[in-house]
């Protein structure tokens, strides 16, 4: 007999977020430069929703040294933040691997396209 799927909760707010309603939070994330969200971009590389209400993200950006890089971490902190069960939310920068179109989902393209991007 198996035992009844357990939900995660926090003391302070119930239950936490899944990571897919971390990414669909993200969702409203954008590279100013760029008119594509983060998570169609491909740039989000994991999400970790710990016990305590943290959110840890692993992100990259489509080059080194992007001028925007407070700005969207700022936006994502901001959006998570805002998930039910969420205490505190970590945004860790990484480079490898390295961005690149391949990374990007289907819809992304299709929206880069209709922006004029070649992808």
């Amino acid at each position: 007999m198996t035992q009844p799927e357990q939900t995660e909760t926090t003391a302070a707010t119930g239950t936490l977020p899944t990571q897919e309603q971390v990414l669909e939070a993200l969702k409203v994330v954008k590279d100013p430069e760029i008119p594509v969200n983060v998570v169609d971009l491909g740039l989000i590389y994991d999400v970790d929703v710990q016990d305590s209400g943290l959110v840890d993200i692993t992100m990259t950006l489509t080059s080194v040294g992007c001028p925007v890089q407070d700005l969207i971490r700022a936006d994502a902190e901001m959006a998570v933040g805002r998930l039910d069960g969420v205490n505190e939310v970590n945004v860790e920068f990484v480079w490898v691997p390295p961005w690149g179109p391949d990374k990007m989902t289907e819809d992304g393209k299709r929206q880069m396209r209709m922006f004029g991007f070649n992808v």
